[in-house]
């Protein structure tokens, strides 16, 4: 059977949980057309460890598609990230203290990564659902776009398709906040819109054509 491998993050900045890891962790076991079972795995919310972590899954796990999501505070829809950018610039400590500014994801990388998830589809596929979704131009710059950059700089060029889904608050951060439940069908559905959709028809930047 093939993995899927789909991320969450642990609670950052005070908050008991992080909505992300509370609705992929649902998702864990659950079968997709074409023998692929999804595997849900949590992230440590820390630059020091949190692409480490995801290095050492992918090589476990030899996943066919893999999918990290976050939360985004303030967020009212499931937001289908297009780039990742090669600076991590907090502007708050990761839950080990530490708080780069201004320093390169990976020294001498490239500026910028596309998703090679085909975002529009899983967007209107969510869409379709009655669910609230969109395409983000932006990761930011914390750990989450971190953790999106190095997932597109260790799989570039080796056909595994990748990318990152930010999350709305289900706890209130945002007005009304997205119900849990909303969000585990939301992302259930994106993900099998990533996996069924072809490749072939993927343009650059997540674009279907």
């Amino acid at each position: 059977m093939q993995t899927v491998l789909l991320t969450g993050f642990e609670p950052f900045d005070q908050d008991p949980v992080n909505p992300s890891w509370e609705a992929v962790r649902q998702l864990d076991g659950v079968l997709l057309e074409g023998d692929v079972q999804i595997v849900a795995r949590r992230l440590p919310c820390a630059f020091a460890t949190a692409g480490e972590c995801l290095t050492q899954l992918i090589d476990e796990l030899h996943p066919v598609m893999v999918i990290a999501t976050g939360l985004a505070p303030g967020r009212s829809t499931i937001s289908m990230e297009r780039v990742a950018i090669n600076i991590n610039d907090a502007r708050i400590p990761d839950n080990l203290g530490e708080q780069p500014i201004d320093t390169a994801v990976v020294a001498g990388g490239p500026a910028a990564y596309f998703t090679t998830l085909p975002i529009k589809a899983m967007v209107k596929a969510v869409g379709k659902a009655g669910i609230a979704a969109s395409v983000s131009q932006t990761a930011g710059t914390f750990v989450c776009n971190q953790v999106f950059y190095r997932l597109q700089h260790q799989l570039a060029g080796s056909g595994v398709r990748s990318g990152f889904i930010h999350v709305p608050d289900v706890y209130g951060a945002c007005q009304p906040p997205m119900v849990l439940s909303t969000l585990v069908e939301g992302l259930r559905i994106a993900v099998s819109a990533a996996w069924q959709t072809p490749m072939d028809i993927v343009e650059v930047g997540g674009q279907v054509s």
